[in-house]
């Protein structure tokens, strides 16, 4: 304790933080993991399970890009899904340098990654035809947004189970895997509206509108906190 213009101050030469388990000057290790480790957190079960599910978010970019393109003649479907479109890239592009920080990498093949993705491929929901195209006559908008909707319900699964890991354990990915939770909750509340109303003709509110920019992504997106990103 110490006496400065009659104010007391602490002082401690004890810093308890100033060293732990990982060697000074050992990059080998990372003490953002050890930490994990610490309270009872794998890191590289984590690590390992956001690679799947940023899987997830960057093949429904593409698989949104092939549906938005096919909801011919539904301008407002087409809007909403872009949201959701750039909106799931947007959460690959948050997630993706959290695998980094974990000590893992992505898969340097596209199609392991794509394999590994947490939820199903959302393709286009009718076979393709001879001519390389689809068969679009049997395609109809409520058949994709049953698609979209359940990639969203798929997704919103997955991180749920990411933030039950991360919540009090992992500060850092519980922020990122929550954000990207309240967006996925509202991209399931769109299509459960859209398709209502497309395929039985009920009134089943969103109670949300759509972005004021495409794909804004409110909560999860990069750009406010690294503009470079």
């Amino acid at each position: 304790m110490q006496r400065v213009l009659g104010v007391i101050r602490w002082m401690s030469d004890d810093k308890p933080h100033a060293a732990g388990t990982v060697d000074t000057g050992d990059t080998s290790e990372r003490v953002g993991m050890a930490v994990l480790r610490e309270r009872g957190l794998e890191p590289e079960e984590l690590r390992e399970k956001l690679i799947d599910a940023i899987g997830a978010e960057f093949t429904t970019y593409y698989y949104y890009t092939n549906l938005r393109m096919h909801l011919a003649g539904h301008e407002d479907y087409k809007e909403i899904t872009e949201d959701a479109r750039l909106e799931d890239r947007a959460h690959f592009e948050l997630v993706a340098p959290r695998v980094y920080e974990l000590g893992g990498a992505l898969p340097n093949d596209i199609r392991e990654f794509a394999d590994r993705a947490s939820c199903p491929d959302a393709e286009v929901p009718v076979p393709m035809a001879g001519d390389g195209g689809f068969d679009t006559d049997s395609l109809s908008a409520a058949g994709i947004l049953e698609v979209l909707l359940e990639a969203e319900r798929c997704a919103i699964r997955t991180w749920s189970e990411i933030c039950d890991m991360t919540h009090g354990v992992d500060p850092r990915t519980y922020d990122m895997a929550q954000r990207i939770l309240q967006e996925e909750i509202e991209h399931e509340a769109w299509f459960v509206e859209l398709l209502s109303m497309e395929r039985d003709g009920e009134i089943n509110p969103a109670g949300h509108f759509v972005r004021g920019e495409p794909g804004d992504a409110p909560l999860s997106t990069n750009r406010r906190f690294n503009d470079s990103a």
